[in-house]
């Protein structure tokens, strides 16, 4: 059944789930009719968002990420909270549907009234993100939920891109063998806001210990990403809502000083200009493959750059000049 953009405006309002997740599935459309709904929903309900705290949780595979978002987000819900977990995970190659379902892995949260959980599949796009998760925020923000949960793939380059749409950057980490500071990359230190240390029962406890001294250590080398803030890291079991508290604190604080001094403001503003850059891409590229002799070069030069007849970037240019001097024609 298809929903008129009131319809969905309403639904979103009141907290409709069913007609919140219709209005995110007309988000992640690619269809040219549902674009069109979808710039119309959005523009309507932009002065109902900006009022949750993003949260991206990030982390290896195996680090517990879906546990520690289930009972966090039900720590909050026990706060007078609403949550939306936006899950995203890989792909399927074959039909680019979710593979991993978060919802069954989140039953007890997916069973709260006041928690709304998406598992949004990343459709290849690069990041360990959806290209509509910016997007799929604003909705959830526009029905009122308190905090958006971001769980992402865990791969590749999700911590930039996590970061790029979020207020807070949480890195899950477990106690491994051997280095322990192994795999982990500067860059993730570098954007890092609050990290925590999962799975740590008694037997591991000094283990854990001496990881967290071996992280502070390591945060002492990088210029620090929020002035006035020290990277905490802090130990729990997730599976026991052990120490959860203590993230759900220390994330108020973080949030609280980046208002006082200003800077959280200034880092959605620079988020939303990153994403008008995405789109505008995506966009030009659209209106590129519209016309028939354009996408007919389009496909030849991305044939060159497949073939490394030349340098992929090199075609690349040589694309964009030839599409612009057919529009100065």
């Amino acid at each position: 059944m298809k929903f008129s953009t009131e319809e969905l405006i309403e639904g979103i309002q009141s907290g409709n789930k069913r007609l919140i997740a219709k209005a995110i599935t007309l988000v992640e459309s690619k269809k040219a009719e549902h674009r069109q709904q979808a710039e119309e929903l959005l523009k309507k309900i932009m002065p109902l968002t900006g009022n949750s705290i993003r949260v991206g949780v990030t982390g290896v595979p195996g680090a517990g990420k879906s546990t520690f978002i289930e009972n966090f987000g039900r720590l909050a819900i026990s706060d007078g909270k609403k949550v939306a977990v936006l899950a995203i995970d890989p792909s399927s190659a074959i039909n680019k549907g979710s593979i991993l379902g978060d919802k069954t892995r989140m039953e007890e949260l997916a069973r709260e009234e006041n928690a709304f959980i998406r598992p949004s599949p990343s459709s290849g796009f690069l990041g360990g993100v959806a290209n509509t998760t910016f997007e799929t925020m604003m909705i959830c923000e526009a029905a009122g939920y308190d905090y958006i949960l971001i769980e992402t793939v865990g791969v590749g380059q999700s911590e930039v891109l996590v970061a790029d749409i979020t207020d807070v950057f949480l890195f899950l980490k477990i106690i491994g063998g051997g280095d322990e500071l192994q795999g982990i990359k500067r860059g993730i230190m570098e954007m890092v806001d609050v990290i925590f240390i999962n799975k740590v029962e008694e037997d591991n406890l000094n283990k854990a210990k001496n990881t967290r001294l071996e992280l502070k250590r390591a945060l002492d080398f990088i210029p620090p990403k929020e002035k006035n803030w020290k990277v905490p890291v802090l130990l729990g079991s997730a599976l026991h809502s052990e120490g959860l508290e203590e993230v759900y604190t220390t994330i108020d604080q973080f949030i609280s000083l980046k208002k006082k001094t200003g800077s959280f403001e200034a880092v959605r503003t620079r988020q939303a200009e990153k994403r008008f850059d995405y789109w505008v891409q995506e966009y030009i590229l659209s209106v590129m493959k519209k016309s028939n002799s354009v996408e007919e070069a389009y496909i030849q030069h991305k044939k060159n750059a497949s073939a490394m007849i030349s340098n992929p970037s090199t075609e690349a240019k040589l694309f964009v000049e030839r599409f612009l001097s057919k529009d100065q024609d």
